[in-house]
């Protein structure tokens, strides 16, 4: 009996997916298209986690003098004859990924540049040996590969500049084949530099680089780019006779970076997970690439691979554990006017807004205006697009539950961070609460949700196009809190948490049931109970006497008796948009 194969995580070697017994979702497809519609400079951008890194060591493998053919038996491509015998095995690759290219200083930065393409040029020293190469051409090729004392590459600015037209010029003499060059992840060292403050240099390096190597190169057959974003030509392909670019909006390849949902359909059903389709399609589907939908391969391996080890697992949040998400942070944070407020509202409750999209940009633009802001979120899949784009406008929204998990955080942060930076009001806010003050309690807490961006439940129930039950959202077996309730809840719970000596605690059990917030103020022995409803309707007053009745019903301050409170404040807390209504009751114990 075959044993089952393993999932892929992290694995971006085409070869050992193919030899050791890992799934493999076939993109070969991604072969015979690539020499069907010729480029001769080739840049796919894709969000990361999307495959680039993957497919790009598949076309290697592909296309390289001494490939494994048998490593394609069985694969889409080996029903195509013709091109396996005039391209599989025919040519000499260059292979760069410049992902770890990301230095805090440009001397380091071009330290690892000089690093990668001398690590690649060292694959090759048979040139060493070749019959066909002149004493100074191996010469030029000892000048790529030398290093110092502890090991490490040192090229002159002039080698470095010309290393991969003096690498493919070699390759192709000795071989008396054309070269492939391929250079993933082509926009981090970029993306780094900006964030360090050293991007005029670097980019003037990138430039240089592949104007010598990509420009009118003899040797060069042609050439494959990937990256997350689509960098305008006056930034580095300067000159460039017209590069073919290949965005997530060009119906050309749509299918072969992301999972279709006939892949996600027989990966579940591979591993016996059909049962968790409603739930993946929902977390981890929703991006648009050209006139496909797509799935993130990512989050589906991963939350696949959770649900092997524990079947009971609800879905969550693995793209962001790849980054640090600064793009959308900044996004909150350059969101200060009224209208994007609104907007980003209107998204996180499922709806679309229509923006035009630049996507030719430099990272230098990137923080100049918000409006460039969104173009990032959408080219980086923060954003999709639904629908057809009337020229450069497009209808966007947040691809899945995923991604609005993450606006989500975000939100939050950015809210904690502003409210704790007028201390004098939040102060206030929290003794308000501990006085019983309700009146005080509902000012300030209006005055909070007016200026914060407010998350409603709408978005999940435009997911599954059907009304949820108030308070929780269902999903094929698995529960998850109603997001609304969450937003106010998390509001609450960061405010009332400004207080260091207050132990403030969120969804604890107390007496026979479970409290949103209890708060113990020890040395004045006053404990705090607060239930927050979020009614369909604005009949705030009865959701406040709802949230009560609850906390009556359920005993909530038996645990603040039990913890030797001596008097306790109940808080019935009802919330509607961006409006509230607060009740409070007072009982002391004697």
């Amino acid at each position: 009996m075959e044993s089952i194969k393993k999932l892929p995580i992290g694995i971006e070697n085409f070869e050992k997916i193919r030899t050791e017994g890992f799934y493999y979702v076939d993109k070969s497809g991604l072969i015979k298209e690539l020499l069907d519609n010729w480029g001769e400079v080739n840049l796919f951008t894709r969000p990361r986690r999307f495959g680039k890194s993957l497919n790009m060591s598949m076309l290697k493998c592909f296309f390289e003098i001494g490939c494994n053919k048998k490593l394609f038996d069985d694969l889409e491509i080996a029903n195509e004859h013709v091109i396996c015998e005039e391209y599989m095995g025919k040519f000499p690759v260059i292979s760069l990924c410049l992902k770890g290219v990301s230095g805090g200083t440009f001397e380091t930065a071009r330290g690892m540049l000089c690093s990668v393409i001398g690590s690649e040029a060292m694959r090759f020293q048979m040139l060493f040996q070749s019959s066909r190469l002149t004493a100074i051409e191996k010469t030029q090729y000892q000048a790529l590969v030398n290093v110092d004392s502890e090991g490490h590459f040192m090229m002159s600015d002039e080698v470095l500049i010309n290393s991969l037209l003096i690498l493919s010029g070699l390759l192709r003499k000795h071989y008396d084949r054309k070269v492939i060059i391929m250079i993933d992840e082509y926009d981090v060292p970029l993306d780094k530099a900006q964030q360090y403050g050293y991007y005029d240099p670097m980019v003037t390096l990138v430039r240089n680089i592949f104007n010598q190597s990509l420009k009118g190169n003899e040797s060069l057959y042609f050439a494959i780019l990937t990256g997350c974003l689509r960098i305008s030509k006056e930034s580095i392909f300067t000159g460039l006779n017209n590069p073919k670019i290949l965005s997530i909006t060009d119906v050309w390849f749509d299918e072969y970076f992301g999972f279709t949902d006939g892949e996600v359909k027989s990966l579940l059903s591979y591993y016996a997970l059909s049962e968790h389709y409603e739930a993946i399609r929902e977390w981890y589907d929703g991006y648009r690439f050209g006139l496909v939908d797509v799935y993130c391969p990512w989050d589906v391996i991963c939350y696949c691979d959770t649900l092997r080890a524990q079947p009971s697992a609800q879905p969550r949040d693995y793209w962001s554990n790849t980054s640090d998400n600064a793009i959308v942070r900044r996004f909150i944070q350059k969101a200060q006017k009224t209208t994007t407020k609104r907007e980003i509202e209107l998204l996180m409750a499922g709806d679309t807004i229509r923006k035009e999209i630049h996507q030719e940009l430099t990272y230098k633009d990137i923080d100049r205006n918000i409006d460039n802001l969104w173009s990032v979120l959408f080219t980086t899949g923060y954003l999709t697009q639904q629908g057809e784009p009337d020229g450069d406008v497009f209808q966007l929204k947040i691809p899945n539950l995923e991604i609005r998990n993450i606006f989500t955080k975000q939100i939050y942060q950015w809210f904690q961070e502003s409210a704790q930076s007028d201390g004098i009001t939040l102060n206030a806010f929290c003794e308000a609460f501990k006085c019983g003050n309700a009146a005080e309690i509902e000012r300030l807490f209006n005055a909070y949700l007016m200026r914060t961006i407010s998350i409603r439940d709408t978005f999940v129930q435009k997911q599954k196009k059907e009304n949820l039950p108030t308070g929780k959202a269902t999903t094929k077996g698995l529960t998850i809190p109603n997001p609304s309730v969450c937003f106010y809840h998390g509001i609450l719970l960061g405010l009332l948490s400004y207080k260091d000596s207050w132990a403030v605690s969120s969804n604890k059990e107390s007496g026979e049931g479970y409290s949103d917030i209890l708060v113990e103020i020890d040395d004045e022995e006053i404990g705090i109970v607060i239930e927050v409803k979020y009614p369909d309707n604005d009949n705030l007053e009865a959701g406040c006497a709802g949230a009560l009745k609850q906390i009556e019903r359920l005993n909530c301050e038996e645990k603040l008796l039990s913890s030797g409170m001596k008097n306790v404040l109940k808080y019935g807390i009802a919330c509607y948009k961006k409006h509230c209504k607060v009740v409070a009751e007072w009982s002391p114990i004697d």
